[in-house]
């Protein structure tokens, strides 16, 4: 076994295109997500749809400009690996594996999509190290085949929603939720986007549009603690209104798809229909009111990694 830190990686085969790269696991569901980031969304493009292909431990992925989403289950699985044809993918996620605050995930990558999986993700923020089986998988370009191991730390997801935290005269709780990532500066806390999520716009008691807001985060586990009290704390400060809500889940999908997903944005739905709901999924409330807010937090968190629709009424595509 060969190992190389991202440095060394570097230096060995020059400054490649990898920007960052992030897994986070559920060992619950045992399903992982994994994010990277590249200069160009080309090599993200090819990279997606040949994973796809090959199969392995990938069960989908998606892209978004040069940035590339995997869901992954827990484990090492059969791929369909080779030179790209048919149902054959140039590059493969053959595992993923915890080793106590560690994640390894395994690849191949023949021709080109080799050196993108054995010199360009080694060098890219957020990896520890790569460790390589053979001298001859250091060997990159032409028609070589690669492996290796990527070893990096271990994050889980966490989805808080947040709603009610402006009145009729002054406040808007997007700009108050996004404030409140861009502020949270703890160690060991990714933030890794925010989502608007359109709740039903019949609802009586609302300020005008009847939208919430969800933050995603990529966290340490022995920081989730933390995490929470600072939204919670933040939140309670900056709020306007009386009946703020604050959700929270920890997790990549949930143990089952809810009726309240649907509930929330085409239904008039109670404090307590929604606190049932929540817990009956393991969504959880940090805010100290207990009213109305919880409905919509309720509702950022069962939209917040559901795509674009969030944004719009129930059934809109676009």
């Amino acid at each position: 076994m060969i190992t190389l830190t991202p440095d060394e990686a570097k230096q060995r085969f020059g400054p490649l295109f990898a920007q960052k790269f992030l897994v986070m696991v559920d060992e619950c569901t045992a399903r992982a997500e994994i994010i990277e980031q590249c200069r160009a969304r080309g090599t993200i493009e090819w990279d997606a749809m040949n994973r796809r292909r090959a199969g392995g431990a990938l069960t989908s992925c998606s892209v978004e400009g040069t940035s590339m989403v995997v869901s992954a289950k827990l484990g090492r699985y059969p791929v369909n690996f080779g030179a790209a044809a048919g149902d054959i993918g140039g590059q493969a996620l053959e595992s993923v594996e915890i080793n106590g605050s560690e994640v390894i995930t395994s690849w191949a990558g023949i021709a080109g999509a080799g050196v993108g999986v054995a010199a360009c993700l080694p060098q890219a923020l957020g990896v520890i190290r790569a460790e390589y089986p053979t001298e001859d998988d250091l060997k990159i370009g032409g028609a070589h085949t690669n492996r290796v191991r990527i070893v990096s730390p271990k994050y889980e997801k966490v989805c808080i929603g947040i709603d009610d935290t402006d009145t009729k005269t002054e406040g808007a709780t997007w700009v108050l939720a996004l404030k409140c990532a861009e502020s949270c500066q703890i160690e060991g806390v990714e933030f890794l986007n925010m989502r608007l999520v359109q709740l039903n716009p019949a609802v009586p008691h609302k300020t005008t549009n009847c939208v919430s807001s969800a933050l995603n985060f990529a966290v340490k586990p022995e920081k989730i603690p933390v995490l929470l009290e600072f939204v919670r704390s933040f939140v309670d400060k900056n709020t306007v209104s009386r009946d703020t809500g604050i959700a929270y889940y920890r997790g990549i999908g949930f143990p089952s798809e809810s009726p309240a997903s649907v509930s929330v944005k085409t239904t008039i739905m109670t404090l307590s229909e929604a606190e049932k709901a929540a817990k009956e999924i393991g969504i959880g409330f940090i805010d100290g009111n207990a009213r109305k807010g919880r409905i919509g937090a309720l509702g950022a968190v069962l939209w917040g990694n559901m795509g674009i629709e969030a944004a719009g009424l129930y059934g809109e595509h676009l």
